[in-house]
């Protein structure tokens, strides 16, 4: 059962944005696993396999004005780069999303035992955790839980039209390097291999050969720590289903656009990028 949980965070000292990357935020749920289970965090930290849970880079909170002005220009793309210090005290969350139970049910030994007063250490700054969101909220689409099943059930057997907002960088590697451009093999092929790899309910690809862009208004960012650069695209992008296809062939493409969520696409989704959701 895939889960996309926020979390609600305050920090205690001043965040700065050195700290503010993806390798930091892989090392925050680590050390949020390894509290519950040593072996499962030091195996995850050792595994180079596809990993069962993605992480957003920390977004600060908007009011609810900034909120209204952001919707009303459309824009989904969330804060991938920080150029100045969060400073203390500043309501901020972060999006984990989990593919398997596995990693829910540790997570939920966490939870119930959660102290708010126990820091947490994103580079050198300490974090209160103040509150979880594991439902879907009317200010927050970025939480939800839902079995694979229900994802299959309830996916439509008659939409055709399947609208994406990339909202953190994406890239798909592409032989020895990265692309930028979100191909529709290269998104629904990402969302297949992690839907095959943890749900249990195996789908075939015959129906790629069937989708076609539709609509797409991105553009390329580049998000950057003191190691690298990572060169990826954000914004809004649409996919139809196109001639005569099946009708359980169209149930398993809106299921996969559903599963979106969870799932992030292509290249570092447990670094915060390749998030995207169905709008």
């Amino acid at each position: 059962m895939p889960h996309s949980l926020i979390l609600n965070l305050i920090p205690q000292s001043p965040i700065y944005p050195n700290y503010l990357t993806g390798r930091h935020y892989h090392a925050l749920f680590l050390n949020l696993i390894s509290s519950v289970d040593r072996t499962l965090g030091d195996k995850l930290h050792d595994s180079t396999a596809d990993k069962p849970f993605t992480l957003s880079p920390l977004q600060v909170k908007m009011d609810e004005g900034m909120r209204q002005r952001r919707e009303a220009g459309k824009s989904h793309v969330l804060q991938y780069q920080q150029q100045k210090p969060i400073p203390p005290g500043t309501p901020c969350w972060w999006r984990i999303s989990l593919l398997d139970d596995t990693l829910f049910s540790k997570l939920t030994q966490l939870w119930l035992n959660m102290n708010p007063e126990q820091p947490w250490h994103l580079g050198s700054a300490d974090l209160f955790i103040t509150s979880i969101l594991g439902t879907p909220q009317s200010t927050q689409p970025w939480a939800n839980a839902c079995s694979y099943a229900q994802l299959y059930d309830r996916a439509s057997e008659s939409e055709k039209t399947i609208n994406f907002t990339l909202a953190t960088p994406t890239a798909f590697r592409q032989g020895s390097y990265d692309t930028a451009l979100p191909s529709r093999d290269s998104v629904f092929k990402s969302l297949l291999q992690r839907w095959n790899k943890y749900s249990g309910m195996e789908f075939k690809s015959d129906w790629i050969e069937s989708i076609f862009p539709s609509f797409f208004n991105i553009n390329t960012e580049i998000a950057s720590d003191s190691r690298s650069k990572f060169i990826g695209c954000v914004g809004e992008i649409s996919y139809r289903i196109m001639g005569d296809v099946e009708v359980e062939l169209i149930k398993q493409v809106n299921a996969l656009a559903d599963f979106a969520l969870y799932a992030g696409v292509g290249r570092k989704t447990p670094m915060g990028m390749g998030m995207l959701r169905r709008i």
